[in-house]
């Protein structure tokens, strides 16, 4: 039965796709058809990778999401709610096909590697030119920005701007520390379960960072990305934290970061002129700290992520020790940023060490 309704809606999906396609787009979307089985929209295909899937299993459900160049399914693979990301490889460009075939197999081989409980679940992968497959658990909760953006601006609660913080400094910590930069960290890539926890999702422009090299000719998203890489310049784990910086003053306003300016001139106030959005006058002093260190123009200045969650960490224990917190949080004078934790913690801290 449940096969039944997610084949109603592919015919649902296709027959608006196509009163709405160009004829270029139209016949790739054709190309795409020829990989699917009419009886409960099974992908043909295989493959004897570790991660392949076993596609007799595998049942499409409607689109919820583009890219540039995928869509994005809600379906079932054996018997579990998942989210099925097709990517298609134009005929007519074999430079551009050849790029998307090397960001899949990229995509896969770190997704197979990666288990935390803030980092999406990968399930399993299908290699079939020129249609590829990823298969990651289903998040009902869509994405952070969908979220925000639903939400009122400035109205989020401090404790849940925390605790969404937190969530997506944890992901990115661990990312760090198997060495890979994830590049296109926005909150359009964040994802949320149904118990409001972050998962940092889409590695399709991530690296290791070994292999990283300079950032000519890269494409990530201009509203979020540090300006050394506008400037195509070599780059460091760095990038995310200032990625991280925008999404933490997203978290704090429910607005979208320069939205009065196109990518490009967003880029352009960016590099040129040193600007970022606006923080509210109401922005606790915690907060303001912290996003302007990520956010820093010179990357030796922003802290890692093990110092942002250590930091996020502190907040989190001194709100539950104080309602007030960060109405009332003034850092010491004279401290350096690392060590600019509240009184109650470093109090705490100290009764350990004497204990």
């Amino acid at each position: 039965m449940k096969n039944f309704y997610f084949l109603k809606q592919i015919a649902r999906t296709h027959s608006k796709l196509e009163r709405r396609l160009s004829l270029g787009e139209y016949k790739r979307a054709i190309s795409w058809s020829k990989y699917l089985v009419s009886s409960g929209a099974e992908i043909k295909g295989g493959g004897e990778e570790e991660w392949s899937a076993d596609m007799s299993q595998l049942y499409i459900g409607n689109k919820f999401a583009s890219g540039r160049h995928s869509r994005i399914y809600r379906g079932v693979y054996k018997q579990r709610d998942v989210a099925i990301k097709l990517i298609s490889q134009p005929e007519e460009d074999g430079d551009l096909a050849a790029f998307l075939e090397r960001q899949f197999t990229s995509e896969v081989a770190l997704l197979f590697r990666l288990k935390h409980p803030n980092i999406i679940s990968f399930i399993a992968a299908c290699k079939k030119p020129p249609v590829f497959c990823i298969i990651t658990e289903y998040y009902p909760g869509g994405s952070l920005r969908k979220y925000l953006h639903q939400q009122g601006p400035y109205s989020l609660p401090l404790n849940l701007v925390l605790k969404l913080a937190l969530d997506i400094a944890r992901g990115m910590q661990y990312l760090h520390a198997q060495g890979i930069l994830h590049r296109d960290l926005k909150s359009e890539n964040l994802l949320l379960d149904e118990d409001m926890c972050v998962k940092v999702a889409d590695f399709g422009i991530s690296c290791l960072e070994s292999q990283c090299g300079s950032a000519k000719g890269f494409t990530g998203t201009y509203r979020w990305m540090a300006p050394e890489m506008i400037r195509e310049k070599h780059h460091t784990k760095k990038v995310d934290v200032y990625s991280f910086g925008i999404v933490l003053w997203e978290l704090l306003t429910a607005l979208t970061p320069f939205d009065d300016m196109t990518p490009e001139q967003a880029a352009f106030a960016v590099c040129q002129k040193n600007a970022r959005p606006p923080l509210p006058s109401s922005c606790p002093t915690a907060f303001r700290r912290l996003i302007h260190r990520c956010w820093s123009s010179n990357p030796n200045k922003r802290p890692h992520f093990d110092e942002i969650v250590s930091i996020l960490e502190s907040y989190s224990e001194s709100l539950e020790q104080d309602p007030e917190f960060f109405s009332s949080y003034e850092p010491a004078e004279g401290c350096t940023p690392s060590k600019c934790f509240p009184r109650c913690i470093v109090d705490r801290k100290s009764q350990s060490l004497r204990a």
